[in-house]
């Protein structure tokens, strides 16, 4: 089945506010979602880095207190966002079994496990929820909201690091090409803000240590970038085939043209310097689209603020695009989210949506001195696409030498 795959329905909840508009609305403002971490157990543990992007608004706000206690904070998360799209979309009516869900993490349940050994340690095995196990499963958060939405052709998890909800999309595309499904809620979520993670990935100095400054800390291209930050929260996004969205009179945000996953096979956490893998995911998801390098004129960078990964999807993206590169109105918005991990190529892929529907790039934040050796056109205010067809580009890479890119266009009967 080579019908148009659509984009009807988009759901968030973000260090940037608890939902799409509010989300969009603050990106385009050029705020930071980034504080300094209150919590207790930051200076308990001596947590190196005090800092991250926490979500603005708490699921307990949103959620009934019995869903918070049967959740973990990943799952809770993927709800909210999962609940928003489908509402958004309409709640399209399809059968259970032409429903599906393609939803990831990169970690999972981490708090969960993780408070379940202290109460183990602490209490004994008997204190131990039983719940525990159904919590802190990869698949929680899709679980959640297959189950929410009765979905039963099919609910997945790919875990793939930080390219994991980017992958989410690409097998979706599979799943709705087959011709077996007609809808899929795709996305991705992570709430890995928990003294273990921190302190793990700072002590790969992983993280950007600007504790004083922690809103201007993720600075993607500029030359005094030291690390990413971590960032929490879920993005969803309801995708149909054409012809379902058409038949129920949907709206339609735009079209999900294409997706790519390659791997590296290079080393476990370091992008390979060349950008072979990721330049290969890149030209298989225009090769599978049917497009030109020339037809891109948007992209969401991966772009986690790190001293060699950025360098890393630089010189990928000019080994695929040329001199065309310098052409292309390149978005970083990690700067103003932090990294969601298994959950950053969901809220990426929807500012990519945004971007398309409201003709408009979102803003790159705290890039006072950009990179020489990296001399793309990075935007820093919210920049005009113009009035023909867009094609834009989100791209995402993970720990493990995952690559996964997806490319969206303005829809067109």
């Amino acid at each position: 089945m080579a019908g148009k795959i659509v984009v009807t329905g988009l759901g968030a909840t973000t260090p940037l506010g608890g939902d799409v508009e509010s989300t969009w609305k603050a990106l385009l403002a050029g705020e930071s979602g980034i504080s300094t971490l209150e919590q207790e157990w930051v200076a308990r543990y001596e947590i190196p880095v005090t800092f991250a992007g926490q979500a603005k608004v708490k699921a307990s706000e949103i959620l009934t207190p019995q869903e918070c206690k049967r959740l973990d904070p990943s799952s809770q998360f993927a709800l909210i966002a999962g609940r928003e799209a489908w509402a958004d979309a309409g709640a399209p009516e399809v059968a259970p079994e032409r429903l599906a869900v393609e939803f990831s993490t990169g970690i999972g349940g981490v708090w969960t496990l993780l408070d379940a050994f202290d109460t183990l340690k602490e209490r004994g095995p008997r204190r131990v929820l039983p719940m525990t196990v159904p919590m802190l499963m990869p698949n929680g958060p899709a679980v959640a909201i297959g189950m929410d939405i009765a979905a039963r052709g099919g609910v997945r998890t790919a875990v793939s690091a930080c390219a994991s909800s980017t992958e989410a999309l690409a097998n979706a595309i599979d799943r709705l090409r087959s011709g077996e499904i007609d809808v899929v809620v795709a996305g991705g979520s992570e709430a890995a803000i928990h003294p273990m993670p921190l302190a793990a990935f700072a002590a790969m100095h992983a993280l950007s240590k600007r504790n004083d400054n922690p809103a201007a800390a993720s600075r993607p291209y500029d030359t005094d970038r030291d690390g990413f930050v971590m960032g929490e929260g879920a993005g969803a996004i309801v995708l149909e085939t054409e012809e379902h969205a058409l038949a129920r009179g949907a709206k339609i945000y735009a079209e999900l043209v294409s997706g790519s996953v390659t791997s590296d096979a290079y080393h476990i956490t370091a992008p390979d310097p060349e950008g072979n893998g990721a330049a290969r995911a890149v030209v298989r998801a225009l090769e599978h689209g049917g497009l030109k390098t020339t037809d891109i004129v948007h992209i969401n960078a991966h772009a986690t603020s790190t001293p060699v990964g950025d360098i890393a999807e630089y010189n990928a993206l000019k080994r695929v695009f040329g001199d065309h590169l310098g052409k292309v109105a390149i978005s970083a918005t990690k700067s103003s989210t932090g990294h969601l991990l298994g959950g950053a190529g969901a809220i990426e892929a929807i500012f990519t949506v945004l971007a398309i529907h409201n003709r408009v790039a979102p803003p790159t934040i705290n890039l006072d001195n950009q990179d020489p050796e990296i001399p793309v056109d990075v935007v820093v205010t919210p920049r005009d696409l113009g009035s023909g067809p867009i094609v834009a580009m989100s791209n995402s890479f993970g720990f493990g030498g995952h690559n996964a890119v997806a490319i969206f266009r303005t829809y067109e009967k």
